[in-house]
């Protein structure tokens, strides 16, 4: 007689009740952590003119977030998997709401750079969380591709609408409301996650090693310090005494992981090629995607005179680019091949960026715009598949720790590309030649940056004004070309390199079961 049983392995097991809900708060979570570190620059003057900060209070405000996120998501990803991803994830949304609050109603410079900070500390809870949790919640690997293309997508479309949403905010409202709008996102994502998000993590992990979360934290943040800083002020010694102790550190870690029977992060997940070059692609692509969103925002602004809505609304192209390659990426790779859809979207990604060394002062938005969605076609096939390929290389039990590395080459992407390629531009802008009769203090103020360049012209006669921002406009140009030129080599040589290092790298097709 057969047995009329289900098999639970490959029904309610594999199609868990609920996962597409689940999935649905998992990526509004990661779209707020995404926005949340591009939503305060445009709120940044109204901050400045509340909190009166310095010049190095501010730049702390605007960067603290990002590099704590940075240090702590290996460490937040490894805590994962000892602890339950689902329960890591829960109280790091509580977290992220409640410091969201005090972040909105901070009454100090210095009470603002702890709430940022510990925003960050709450953000690398979630940003791994969701990701490994995708693992547990989906089975099928066709699902999961379609889910991870769809979480891949509100990861790269953060960026461009970070500016939209801040635009939005504050034509409306003032500029606590940025951080405010987090508070029900969150509260959904408790509730929601309560009842239908399973619990995971590693059965045998192992103790908790603090100082290498010491080490990863240190050498993370000295190393992203050191490039912001000599992007935006050139090599100093702080910055070169950062960039020591961030590689003296990291140096450090890898040597304690490959020492320790239960590391926080087991290194020899890059002996897999196909991860090595999952990571490598994904940095580079969010290298190039970031600079220049970032770069091409002030372009918008200060060289076309857009408003902050306006330019938000006309980087969407990017994010809807994003997010249909996303959804299609996991169907591409399996239909011709891994290396092919990433090397195909890094080349996108290289020959957008190339298309920008032909843009000028006048440029219409058409032609923008076109480039814009080159550049998220690309980045979403790229940054989907290489996610893919890394959550299906290691082991169901590393899930957290492969998501973090995943995580870490995305901030570390983000970093790196804001601060090459504005050293490019900086360094090209510097040098132009401002017109006779401008006074020695606001053409000191031209050559720190555009911005100031068009705020110190407004105290002139328009006669001078004029001919300083169209100079200063002009210059930074030139260096926006140049910067472009730079990243179209490196997107397009790391092209070349994805499809070697992905050779023979396949998505799974046939059902995993928990």
């Amino acid at each position: 007689m057969i047995s009329t049983e289900k098999n639970p392995d490959t029904t309610e097991a594999v199609r868990r009740p609920g996962r597409w809900i689940a999935l649905a708060v998992l990526v509004l979570a990661v779209l707020l952590v995404a926005v949340d570190a591009t939503v305060l620059g445009l709120a940044t003057p109204f901050l400045s003119e509340d909190l009166e900060p310095t010049g190095t209070q501010l730049l702390w405000i605007g960067d603290v977030y990002s590099f704590v996120i940075a240090g702590l998501l290996v460490s937040m990803g490894s805590l994962g998997d000892r602890i339950g991803r689902k329960k890591l994830l829960l109280v790091g949304a509580v977290a992220f709401g409640a410091v969201s609050v005090l972040n909105a109603y901070a009454t100090t410079p210095e009470m603002m750079i702890v709430a940022r900070a510990l925003l960050g500390v709450a953000g690398a809870t979630l940003m791994p969380s969701t990701l490994a949790l995708i693992r547990n919640l989906f089975h099928d690997p066709r699902e999961r591709s379609l889910a991870i293309g769809i979480w891949g997508a509100m990861a790269s479309a953060g960026a461009a609408v970070g500016p939209v949403v801040g635009g939005f905010l504050l034509e409306h409202f003032w500029w606590g409301s940025v951080f405010l709008i987090n508070l029900p996102v969150m509260a959904v994502l408790v509730v929601v996650g309560i009842k239908l998000i399973p619990e995971s993590k590693n059965p045998a992990p192992g103790p908790w090693d603090m100082l290498s979360v010491g080490l990863s934290l240190v050498g993370m943040i000295g190393v992203v310090y050191a490039i912001k800083e000599t992007a935006s002020h050139g090599a100093s010694w702080d910055s070169a005494l950062a960039a020591v102790v961030g590689v003296g550190a990291l140096t450090w870690f890898v040597r304690r992981q490959l020492r320790l029977p239960a590391p926080l992060l087991d290194m020899r997940l890059f002996h897999h090629r196909g991860f090595s070059g999952a990571v490598l692609a994904d940095l580079l692509t969010i290298l190039g995607l970031s600079g220049l969103v970032f770069f091409l925002s002030q372009f918008l602004q200060l060289v076309q005179g857009r408003g902050p809505l306006e330019a938000g609304l006309a980087e969407l192209p990017a994010a809807i680019g994003a997010v249909t390659a996303g959804l299609l990426a996991g169907f591409a790779a399996r239909r011709f091949s891994v290396r092919s859809v990433v090397s195909g979207g890094l080349a996108a990604v290289g020959l957008a960026l190339g298309s920008v060394t032909l843009l000028d002062q006048h440029t219409g938005y058409p032609l923008l715009g076109a480039m814009l969605l080159v550049v998220g076609v690309g980045a979403g096939f790229a940054f989907t598949v290489t996610a893919d390929v890394i959550l299906s290389s290691v082991p169901k039990e590393q899930a957290g720790s492969a998501s973090a590395v995943s995580e870490t080459a995305y901030e570390l992407g983000a970093a790196l590309g804001i601060a090459l390629l504005g050293s490019i531009v900086t360094g090209v802008y510097r040098g132009f030649p401002t017109p006779a009769g401008i006074p020695a203090d606001v053409e000191s103020a031209a050559h720190e940056s555009l911005g100031g360049a068009v705020e110190s012209a407004a105290a002139l006669p328009a006669a001078q004004a004029g001919p300083l921002v169209s100079a200063a406009q002009e210059a930074f140009v030139d260096g926006l070309r140049s910067a472009a030129g730079v990243g179209a080599a490196v997107l397009l040589a790391a092209a070349v390199a994805a499809w070697f290092l992905l050779r023979g790298q396949k998505l799974e097709d046939g059902v995993e079961h928990p």
